[in-house]
């Protein structure tokens, strides 16, 4: 049914894009090269841009991220193979001269396609979650606070998770909720119990869901090896080669200029609108660390105050300027730290600079947080893009160590072109809050 559902989700946009551009231009129906080339960018664009962007994940995320990255890869697709179309238009049997091709179709293209998009995306929920009840869900873990942190985020999926046992991995009655249950979530148990829970999971045919910890990231990219007879699991720990090194800085300099090049008139509006606002400084500059921890400084603009505690954001921070919540909504506080990339001390992707001060703390907490110092700094990464502003320190850690050990020149590309998602999550840029506290409860195995 998915798959169904897919193709012809598929089928209906490639049929408004090529079905209203033939009102006007009949051929690109044809047999002919333009329609031939034309049509092929279309799909294979589409599908690589689709890829990236997660597609028509329904049963796996909430329709409103489903309808964000659907419209993103359309929308891109949409645009690269017109302009291919115009290029290729312009011959003489069509056009002598370059020039673009009804751009009034290709805007009620994209209007169409994005309500289609939206209706197919609750369509496909619904008819989903109306064949697949959600999962009898059992949480596992060590303590309230810990509960406290996983709970609210597996409530949020009422549709695939129903939570019926709450229960400490130390309780005698943890295999009996086990068994009651489809799935299992595991969250803060030490590494060893977990080992035990997650073989019994896997012996009874349950799904498991873990918190990672070091160990876990370290064996991502393990392979299997024999020798001779015994199998072993083998990870070469290394650095990112000269070729990677090359490359990802060709990348920077080739992006971070294209980049200052177009959001030139971004800058100057930013830089006048904060200087009307409180005549204060443009810009804010702090030390922050890189690669193997070298300090620099790196550049903002400034959203806050002068002369204010500098610490991190809380939700409705009479601290932020109200040029300053614009820019941070916008993320576009972050645009001068272009410069930071042109001259090195940054790269495109990478784990977010941390204020020296959270630096030293997190590292006092978690010393693996060094780890993320193993590769430059970036301006944009997985952890800003699946996080948010107020995601815990120990999860960005784990999300950037998780791109360190997967790093690729493809990784990169697929975040750059991911970055777009952020600014249409609503949430990506809220403060720090106190969340509700929530009781832990214990498994009670007389409840029916």
């Amino acid at each position: 049914m998915v798959f169904l559902l897919k193709i012809f989700l598929y089928f209906v946009l490639f049929s408004i894009f090529f079905l209203l551009f033939s009102i006007d231009y009949p051929y690109i129906l044809k047999l002919s090269r333009t329609a031939a080339i034309t049509m092929v960018t279309f799909v294979v664009l589409g599908t690589a841009l689709l890829s990236v962007y997660g597609g028509y994940a329904i049963g796996k995320q909430k329709s409103k991220p489903i309808i964000h990255s659907m419209v993103l890869a359309t929308i891109i697709t949409d645009l690269i193979t017109y302009l291919e179309f115009c290029i290729m238009n312009a011959s003489p049997a069509n056009n002598y001269a370059f020039r673009f091709a009804a751009p009034e179709i290709l805007l009620l293209i994209v209007v169409l396609q994005v309500i289609f998009i939206i209706i197919w995306a609750y369509v496909g929920n619904y008819i989903f979650f109306t064949m697949n009840p959600p999962e009898q869900v059992c949480i596992i873990t060590s303590s309230k606070k810990s509960l406290n942190q996983v709970l609210p985020k597996i409530r949020k999926y009422k549709k695939q998770y129903q939570v019926k046992d709450i229960i400490d991995y130390t309780s005698e009655d943890i295999y009996l909720a086990i068994d009651r249950n489809d799935t299992v979530f595991l969250y803060d148990v030490p590494v060893r119990e977990r080992t035990y829970l997650i073989e019994y999971c896997y012996d009874h045919m349950k799904n498991i869901y873990y918190n990672p910890e070091i160990c876990d990231v370290v064996a991502v990219n393990a392979k299997h090896v024999v020798l001779d007879d015994k199998s072993f699991v083998s990870l070469v720990i290394k650095d990112l080669s000269f070729e990677q090194r090359f490359v990802k800085r060709m990348i920077d300099l080739l992006l971070s200029t294209l980049g200052l090049i177009i959001s030139s008139p971004i800058l100057i509006i930013s830089a006048v609108a904060i200087k009307i606002c409180d005549h204060g400084p443009v810009f804010f500059k702090q030390k922050r660390a890189t690669k193997d921890g070298r300090i620099f400084e790196v550049y903002k603009f400034r959203t806050m105050k002068e002369h204010v505690e500098n610490v991190s954001a809380k939700e409705d921070d009479d601290r932020i300027t109200s040029v300053g919540k614009v820019l941070r909504k916008t993320r576009m506080d972050e645009l001068p730290q272009i410069f930071n990339i042109l001259k090195g001390d940054m790269s495109i992707v990478g784990p977010r600079p941390e204020m020296m001060e959270n630096v030293l703390k997190y590292t006092r907490e978690l010393p693996e947080f060094a780890y993320r110092l193993r590769v430059k700094a970036g301006l944009t990464g997985y952890a800003q893009i699946v996080g948010k502003y107020n995601t815990s320190p120990k999860d960005k850690l784990f999300l950037d160590l998780m791109y360190i050990e997967n790093y690729s020149i493809w990784l990169d590309i697929k975040l750059i072109f991911q970055t777009l998602i952020v600014f249409l999550k609503t949430d990506s840029t809220e403060g720090f809050k106190e969340q509700p506290q929530i009781e832990f409860v214990k498994y009670d195995p007389s409840k029916k």
